[in-house]
C-alpha cells in the first residue's frame, strides 16, 4: 500500500492530480478493454443463454467476472486496503425506483442493441460500425438524461423511492455481515464459478481473461481510494462504469480543453485502445456495418433505452451490475436483477421466435454482438 501511495505521489508531483487520474483511468481501462475483448465478456450474451435454459460459456464468463470483482473488492476491504463504505453508491443516497425502472429499460435495450454499453465500446474498437454508432447514441442519450432535456423525466422517475427511506444502501450493514464474511462468501462463489467454467469447457485463456476483467474493478476502487488520500481536490471513490463516463467523454469534445479531466475521462478511451490492441494482435479486427434500415432502428432504439436506463439506474451492466454489486450496494443488486429479468423477457418476445431454426444466418442481419 505504501509503495502504491508513494508511486502515485511521485506521479502527481510530475504531472498533477487531474492527469494522474486520467492516466489511471486509461491504464485500468486499457486492461479491462483488452481482457474483455479476449474473454468476450457480455451481460447480454449471458442473459440470453441463461433465459434459454442453459449455463454455457457465456454465462460462465460473466460469473467469473462478477465473482472475481466481488471477491477482490471485499478482500481489499477485509485486509484494510480499502473502505467500501466510502464508495459513491454507499456514501450518498440512491434511487430505488430508478434502480428498478432503469434496470428494466437497460435490460431490454441491451437485447435490442445486441450488447451492453461496455460490450458496444469493445466491439467498436474492433471495427464494428453498428456498435460504434449505437455507442454514440448511448452517450448522447445518457448526457441528455443527466443534464439535458431528458433530465426532468429521469428525476421524476428517481424521486418516488430512495434509500433514505430504507436507512441506507449498504446491504452488509443491513444484514450485519462484516467484510471478512463477505470476502469468504465471495471467495466460495468464485471457486464455484471456476468449477462451472471448467465443466462447460471454457478455454483456459478465455477464463483467465474473464478473471482479469473482474480484477479491474477492485483495481479501480483501490486507485481512486488512494488518490482520495493524496489529492488536494475532493475525489469520489469510484470504479468502472460506462454511462456517466461515456457522457463525460462526449462532452470533453464539446468543452474547452482541460475542463473535465478525471478518472472517468481516461476510462473510455483506455477501454477502446486496449480492445483495439488486443483485437489487432489476435487478428480479430473486422469492419462490419448495418444490414438494413430495420436492423439499424432496432440498434438505435436499444442504445437510447440503455442511455436513459443506465443514467436512471445509476449505472450500466458493469457500473451497477458488477461495480456496485461488488460493494454490496442494494440498488445495484436491484438493477442487476431487473436487467436479467427484462433481458430474458425481451429476448423471448423479440428474438427467440424469429430466429432461423437451421442453416446460416443472412450476413450481418441478426448477428449478435457477442
Amino acid at each position: 500500500m505504501d509503495m502504491l501511495t508513494n508511486a502515485l505521489v511521485a506521479i502527481v508531483d510530475r504531472i498533477g492530480e487531474a492527469w494522474t487520474l486520467v492516466l489511471g483511468g486509461a491504464v485500468i481501462g486499457a486492461l479491462f478493454g483488452a481482457f474483455a475483448q479476449q474473454s468476450r465478456f457480455c451481460l447480454r450474451a449471458a442473459t440470453v443463454e441463461f433465459s434459454r435454459g442453459r449455463i454455457g460459456e457465456k454465462t460462465s464468463v460473466w460469473l467469473l467476472v462478477f465473482t472475481s470483482a466481488m471477491f477482490g473488492t471485499q478482500l481489499l476491504d477485509a485486509i484494510g486496503m480499502l473502505t467500501t463504505s466510502e464508495a459513491r453508491q454507499i456514501a450518498s443516497p440512491q434511487s430505488l425506483s430508478g434502480a428498478a425502472i432503469g434496470g428494466l429499460l437497460f435490460g431490454s435495450g441491451m437485447i435490442l442493441a445486441r450488447g451492453c454499453a461496455s460490450r458496444l465500446l469493445v466491439l467498436s474498437a474492433t471495427g464494428n460500425l453498428r456498435a460504434l454508432l449505437s455507442g454514440l447514441v448511448f452517450a448522447v442519450v445518457a448526457q441528455a438524461s443527466l443534464r439535458g432535456f431528458l433530465s426532468p423525466a429521469r428525476e421524476a422517475l428517481a424521486r418516488p423511492l430512495t434509500t433514505v427511506s430504507t436507512g441506507g444502501n449498504d446491504l452488509l450493514a443491513m444484514t450485519g455481515l462484516d467484510t471478512v464474511k463477505a470476502a469468504t462468501a465471495a471467495g466460495i462463489a468464485l471457486i464455484l464459478s471456476v468449477i462451472v467454467a471448467t465443466r462447460q469447457k471454457v478455454d483456459a485463456w478465455r477464463a483467465t481473461a474473464a478473471f482479469l476483467v473482474g480484477l479491474a474493478i477492485p483495481a479501480a476502487w483501490l486507485f481512486t481510494h488512494v488518490m482520495r488520500g493524496i489529492a488536494f481536490e475532493p475525489i469520489t471513490m469510484n470504479s468502472l462504469t460506462f454511462t456517466g463516463p461515456s457522457a463525460d467523454t462526449l462532452m470533453l469534445f464539446l468543452t474547452p480543453p482541460g475542463s473535465m479531466m478525471d478518472f472517468d475521462v481516461g476510462l473510455v478511451p483506455g477501454v477502446f485502445i486496449g480492445a483495439f490492441i488486443a483485437a489487432w494482435l489476435t487478428g480479430q479486427l473486422e469492419l462490419q456495418g448495418f444490414h438494413d434500415g430495420r436492423s439499424m432502428r432496432r440498434y438505435l432504439l436499444g442504445a437510447s433505452m440503455m442511455g436513459f436506463g443506465g443514467m436512471l439506474a445509476g449505472g450500466c451492466a458493469v457500473g451497477a451490475g458488477v461495480t456496485g454489486a461488488s460493494v454490496f450496494a442494494m440498488t445495484a443488486w436491484i438493477t442487476l436483477f431487473c436487467m436479467w429479468l427484462a433481458a430474458g423477457v425481451t429476448d423471448w418476445l423479440v428474438d427467440r421466435g424469429r430466429e432461423v431454426p437451421s442453416g446460416p444466418r443472412p450476413p450481418l442481419a441478426n448477428q449478435p454482438a457477442e
